[in-house]
């Protein structure tokens, strides 16, 4: 039997490479559902190739256009977000990838869990925005979490076999971006061209902006400790800047464990759709001879201030990450549309967080609701 997969945000830069691993197992693997917000085109071309028993398009003003290009087909269409967190409780979807953007990710996996499926998950802001609620409904219920970032599958591979060996320590490295060797000054001034420069990773244009200002990795930070039930003082961030260590396990007897390889998010794409097995791919191999230094150096948490926002926040818990997470994407798609300098996406997120009403013990009523009040407060930030 073929693993039946829902790829939510098949459209973007997880969801493409996901289409890739696909297209090279296609005796392992078949396409069930594929769901994009905007990318209407593209959304028809994989939906032609692949014949998925159905597609959403979160903007519902593209439904007609999408339905009417696959008219022909025996293919289910549907529209809005809400569909999107229907659609991943269908019984035909073996396992869901949830490669969606921001905090649009958060639903589909709560309604994932709720349905028993697993998940494999690249939308990291699921477990920034709502990691205690989303670690008691998997206890709650039978499916689990693979994680896809290139870190945490990293960390989850080091600890496959090692069930009854306490972490002492983890590791997660960072490449440090296009501004590792810039100093604050240049940050002031930097363009989005050059934050969207990266030197290792092909990524979408939000997470690459998140990785230049390293919010991303301060989000990565708190998706360990969720995923891994670690305390803050366990999770140490080390700049890697060729990013081929992609994090390291350090055990109680001092024993570390680092998984290895190329910057190339197809290997654990497959590792999460396989888990337990390990399949063969035609992946380019790493060769240590191709890289004679690997260095590694400390975080600059004073320039790059972000990472220390999202240490803070873990300290003080409660709906606090929430309203980073929102406001952040309320910022960087400012930056990105030339309406505010890089150092203000810092800025915007420090002053929200400020102004939102702080909750400790959150449902997803209350993450919600935080959700669209620092949404409002970020925006009213922004002149």
């Amino acid at each position: 039997m073929k693993k039946r997969i829902a790829v939510l945000g098949s459209t973007g830069s997880i969801g493409t490479q996901t289409l890739e691993v696909v297209d090279a197992q296609k005796d392992i693997f078949e396409i069930e559902v594929l769901t994009a917000n905007n990318n209407a085109d593209l959304l028809i071309k994989q939906s032609l190739k692949y014949k998925p028993n159905s597609v959403v398009i979160a903007n519902k003003e593209k439904y007609n256009y999408v339905s009417d290009a696959l008219s022909n087909y025996p293919i289910k269409i549907y529209a809005g977000e809400e569909s999107i967190a229907q659609i991943v409780q269908f019984d035909n979807i073996d396992i869901v990838l949830n490669a969606l953007v921001g905090y649009s990710g958060l639903l589909p996996t709560i309604k994932a869990i709720e349905a028993g499926k697993n998940i494999a998950l690249a939308n990291k802001e699921t477990l920034v925005v709502a990691g205690e609620l989303i670690n008691k409904l998997i206890k709650e219920n039978k499916g689990s979490i693979l994680p896809v970032d290139s870190e945490h599958s990293a960390i989850f591979q080091c600890l496959t076999g090692e069930i009854n060996n306490p972490i002492e320590k983890i590791y997660i490295t960072a490449s440090g971006g296009p501004f590792r060797e810039k100093d604050i000054n240049f940050l002031k001034t930097a363009t989005k061209k050059q934050a969207l420069n990266h030197p290792n990773w092909d990524m979408g244009a939000k997470i690459t902006i998140d990785s230049a200002s390293m919010m991303n990795k301060g989000f990565e930070v708190i998706e360990a400790k969720w995923l891994f039930g670690l305390d803050i003082k366990q999770i140490d961030v080390v700049v890697h800047p060729q990013s081929i260590v992609h994090s390291i396990v350090q055990f109680e007897d001092g024993a570390m464990k680092a998984q290895m390889g190329l910057p190339d998010m197809k290997l654990p794409i497959q590792y999460a759709l396989t888990y337990p097995e390990r399949i063969k791919s035609n992946f380019p191999r790493f060769n240590f001879l191709d890289y004679p230094n690997l260095t590694f150096e400390k975080p600059d948490f004073n320039k790059f201030r972000n990472l220390a926002i999202a240490y803070e926040a873990l300290e003080k818990g409660g709906n606090v990450a929430c309203a980073i997470n929102a406001a952040n994407e309320i910022a960087v798609d400012a930056f990105l549309n030339d309406r505010i300098k890089f150092l203000d996406i810092t800025s915007i997120i420090e002053k929200t967080i400020e102004k939102t009403y702080f909750i400790k013990n959150n449902s997803f009523k209350d993450y919600f609701e935080t959700n669209s009040e620092a949404r409002e407060i970020a925006k009213s930030l922004i002149k």
